[in-house]
Parts: C-alpha cells; sequence; structure tokens
C-alpha cells in the first residue's frame, strides 16, 4: 500500500486552464495558458448576464427558469474550455452560497453541464478576488482596501501584498437592493435616500475594522463598479477606451455619475455611455452602494480593476497544482486552521500527534479506500479542531466543534464542501458515529458521506493511539493480512514507553473505521 501521495507537481508552462465565477447577476469564463513565472496569458473570455439570484432579503431559492439559464450557460463554457483543453474550475457565490436548494443545482450543473461547482464562503471570495487584482494591478507593495460588488453581495478586504489583514461579506448587493427599493424600476430622491441609510446601518460595523486597519489605495472590482468608472471615463474624455484597468474616479466623479444615473430614469439609463443595457435596471442601486461605501469609507480615490474572481479562482487552481511539498496542508490552509487553534485549543500537542498518527493510517491504507488529497486535507484540518468545541463546554464538545468550525469564517482556502467535511469529521470524532437522522449529515451527497466516515473513523483510530496524550506511539504501520483478511495497524511504541491504554483505546474505537474500509481491523504494538 501507498505510503506517501502522488507529487502533484508544478503547473507546466503552457498548462492551459479555465476558471468560471457563478455570479448571483452574471456567469463568467476566463481560459488562459499559465507561464513559467506563475502568471496567465488571457486565451478566451466569455460573460453572459444570468440573473441566477433574485430577491430583496435572503436569497434562499433558485427558481426553476434561473437555474435552466445558468445551466445552458454553463454547457457553452464548458464548451469553449474543452475547445482549449482547459482544466475547468467553477466557483459559486452569493446566490447559491444562501439558496436552501443549491445541492440541486449543483447536482444538475454536473449531470447536464459536466461542471462541477464549488460554494465559496465569502471570506474566501475575497481572497479568490484579491489574488485577482494583485495579478491585474502594481500594488502588491501597498496596504489596499479592496471592494467589489456583486449582485448579492459585497466583499470587503485589506491585504498588503498576498496576506489578506481583514475580510468581510455583506448581504448588499445590486440585485437585492434593486428588488427591496426599485423593483418598479422608478427612483426618487426619498427611495434614493431610504436605499442610503439602509446601506449606512449594514455597513457600520465594518467601516469601523477596516479604517482600524488602514489602506493606501482603494480598489474597487466587478461588473457594478465597472459600469459607473466606464461612466465616468466617458463622460470626463468623452472616450469608451479599450480597457479600464487602472482608471481612477474620484469620490466627485462618484457623486457626479449618480446623479446623471438616477436623472436618467429607466429608459435613459441604458443609454448612457459606457452602460450596458442589460445592466440598467440594476444600476441605480449599484450606484448608491458604491456611493455609499465610498462616502463612509473616506475614499478619495478609487482604482479599478479589470480582473476579480474568475482570474483569482484560476490563479488558485494553478497554485493548487503545484508540488505538494508533503502529504501536510498547504500554506494557506494551514494558517487559518492555525488561526482557529490558537483561538479555542488548549492542548494543541495533542490535537497535533493524534492527528499525525491518523494521517499515517490515511496514507497508509489508500489500498484500501482509494480517496485522495482532497480527503487527506479534511482528515488533518478536522483532527487539528476536533476538540475546539471545549471552549464552549466539555459536554457534547463535538457538536460544539461542529459549530464553530461550519460558521467561521476564518478557514480560508477551503470551498463550503469542503469546510463542511472538515465540520463532520471533527462532529464524529467521538461518541456516536455519522446517521442519517442527523440532518446535517443526511444533506450530504451519498459519497460525501462516506468520506465522513472514513475520515472520522480514522481520525478515531489515531486519537486512541494517543489516549494518555504522552506521545506513546511514536509511529505507526500498516499492512494487509490476507490469510486473516484483516487490516493490521502495527503501533510502534516509544522506547521504555506503556502504551497499553493506546492500544486498548484504539480497538474500542475502531469499530466505525471497519465500517468504513468494509474489512477488521486489529491494533497490535511492535
Amino acid at each position: 500500500m501507498s505510503g506517501t501521495p502522488a507529487e502533484a507537481g508544478p503547473p507546466a508552462a503552457n498548462d492551459v486552464l479555465a476558471a468560471v465565477d457563478i455570479g448571483t447577476n452574471s456567469f463568467h469564463l476566463v481560459v488562459a495558458r499559465i507561464l513559467a513565472n506563475g502568471r496567465f496569458e488571457v486565451l478566451d473570455t466569455e460573460k453572459e448576464m444570468v440573473r441566477l439570484g433574485s430577491g430583496s432579503g435572503d436569497m434562499k431559492h433558485l427558481e426553476p427558469e434561473a437555474m435552466d439559464r445558468g445551466i445552458a450557460c454553463l454547457r457553452r463554457f464548458r464548451q469553449v474550455a474543452d475547445i482549449h483543453r482547459a482544466t475547468l474550475r467553477a466557483v459559486a457565490t452569493s446566490a447559491v452560497r444562501e439558496a436552501e436548494n443549491q445541492a440541486e443545482f449543483i447536482e444538475r450543473c454536473h449531470d447536464e453541464a459536466g461542471v462541477a461547482v464549488e460554494v465559496v464562503s465569502g471570506v474566501e471570495e475575497a481572497r479568490l478576488i484579491h489574488l485577482g487584482v494583485l495579478q491585474a494591478l502594481s500594488v502588491y507593495d501597498k496596504q489596499l482596501l479592496l471592494v467589489d460588488i456583486g449582485g448579492g453581495s459585497t466583499e470587503f478586504l485589506v491585504g498588503k501584498a498576498d496576506e489578506m489583514l481583514w475580510a468581510r461579506s455583506l448581504k448588499l448587493g445590486a440585485i437585492r437592493l434593486t428588488e427591496r427599493f426599485f423593483a418598479d424600476g422608478r427612483t426618487s430622491a426619498k427611495r434614493a435616500a431610504r436605499c442610503r441609510d439602509y446601506v449606512r446601518s449594514f455597513l457600520a460595523a465594518s467601516v469601523g475594522e477596516a479604517v482600524a486597519h488602514g489602506f493606501d489605495v482603494a480598489v474597487g472590482s466587478s461588473g457594478t463598479i465597472e459600469a459607473i468608472v466606464s461612466l465616468v471615463v466617458n463622460r470626463r474624455t468623452g472616450q469608451s477606451p479599450h480597457s479600464l484597468n487602472g482608471a481612477k474616479v474620484t469620490a466627485a466623479e462618484v457623486d457626479d455619475a449618480v446623479e446623471a444615473i438616477l436623472a436618467a430614469g429607466p429608459d435613459g439609463r441604458a443609454r448612457l455611455p459606457g452602460v450596458e443595457a442589460r445592466r440598467a435596471d440594476i444600476l441605480p442601486a449599484g450606484a448608491l452602494l458604491l456611493q455609499t461605501v465610498v462616502q463612509e469609507l473616506a475614499i478619495a480615490e478609487l482604482t479599478f480593476s479589470a480582473y476579480a474572481l474568475r482570474e483569482g479562482a484560476l490563479l488558485d487552481h494553478a497554485r493548487s497544482r503545484g508540488p505538494s511539498g508533503d502529504h501536510h496542508l498547504s500554506d494557506l490552509r494551514r494558517s487559518s486552521v492555525e488561526h482557529l487553534l490558537d483561538r479555542f485549543e488548549e492542548d494543541r500537542a495533542h490535537a497535533r500527534w493524534s492527528t499525525e498518527l491518523a494521517v499515517q493510517v490515511f496514507l497508509q491504507t489508500r489500498g484500501l479506500h482509494r480517496r485522495g488529497d482532497e480527503c487527506l486535507d479534511a482528515l488533518e484540518a478536522g483532527g487539528l479542531l476536533a476538540n475546539i468545541g471545549r471552549a464552549v463546554a466539555y459536554d457534547a464538545h463535538h457538536k460544539h466543534s461542529y459549530y464553530l468550525i461550519r460558521h467561521s469564517e476564518q478557514l480560508t482556502g477551503f470551498t463550503s464542501r469542503e469546510i463542511e467535511l472538515i465540520a463532520q469529521v471533527a462532529r464524529y470524532h467521538r461518541k456516536s458515529g455519522p446517521k442519517l437522522k442527523h440532518p446535517e449529515h443526511a444533506a450530504l451527497a451519498a459519497d460525501d458521506q462516506q468520506v465522513v466516515a472514513l475520515l472520522a473513523g480514522v481520525l478515531r483510530v489515531g486519537i486512541g493511539l494517543d489516549r494518555s496524550q504522552r506521545q506513546a506511539v511514536e509511529a505507526v504501520r500498516c499492512h494487509w493480512d490476507p490469510e486473516a483478511e484483516t487490516l493490521i495497524v502495527v503501533a510502534r511504541v516509544a522506547p521504555g514507553a506503556d502504551a497499553s491504554l493506546e492500544l486498548y483505546a484504539a480497538d474500542a474505537r475502531k469499530d466505525l473505521l471497519e465500517e468504513a474500509l468494509g474489512t477488521r481491523v486489529r491494533i497490535v504494538a511492535s
């Protein structure tokens, strides 16, 4: 059986990748060749206004017609990626993130369009956008404030170089605000004032946090801000530039653009220079949102980035194909896990060693379970964070761990699905095993249910092998006994140590692993 995972190797020059941003308003595709210096050369782009999300409050349901439009768009994007023989990554944001029927949409995307969709958290969305911005603008050495206005949410981030210092995602978007304040297309001073007040109330806490971090440059990205920057540049120069990337607009110019948009009326907005006709209906709400953000954060000048989520997802995809170095979490994922560990876990040594033993069991049983590095990451993160619920209460702390992990905004580098898997691995590291009567487990896809059972089973054995929390077991070696049809887990005991408690605890906790592997497991000492 394999003892170490195969290394993926760095993305080779001329490797062609594709990324899709499944937004609330629009879907975006980029196809690019990854260059030897880690940057990329764009080969193809596509954009389609789908209007996947709707709702002035929580976007809790994706309508069948909207899903049909989205899947038809993804089918076309898949064809474009295939023309270039590109590996495709698709990330979904606010509309899918909030939808109670997201599982139906994701399944249909896979079955009908051949596209596997990852749902990312708002903070992860901000991180990916930041990656894209760093490729578009010369701001790497500056502390930047990023504002990205979408159809369903607005992402804020303060960062320097490739470090994310602070991020927030607020349920404020051009479509959401349009349906709350301008559903009939008409604008008035009273409606605009109500919209501004509503936005200010949402921004209050985040403004203070952003200002406390400070920033040297403010950057805006995505469609709403692009439309307003385009309008400003057209009014300023009388021309539509080939590219808006790096274009700067002042706070006063944003104010003037907002007044022009509100005064134009439903028909006139579509004829404003630089404004896409199909975006005209949601432009007043988006413009008021941007104006209020600029005012509240005292932004004197905003620089536009033509790169955003899709480019960031593409770069992140390329980096994930790079050398793994060893079998542990990537630096980004590890740092976010360590952040939670530092906040909630006092006994880090036991968390790390029991997880290390579990990782060894996982790697040496790949011939039985056939699972890859994605599952390995979920095991390691889930193991490290399994006991953080004790910060809430010892009783039922595995359930508290699930809640803290699932609702944390700090696990960057992971998709929503991956965070759910990590949370459930932690949830089932003790007490009863996964059951379909548990709503969160029942909501998983069948294959993910099997993954959780396997990883939680492996983790239970790893925790048992460090029961005394003295690292009495130095390492684990696994082999298959064909005559007994049994997996033998050999615990190498540290010189002079008594590991009888470890052997007993691991044997007592092996049932879930046996069930997941479909075979008997025997724990012995060497």
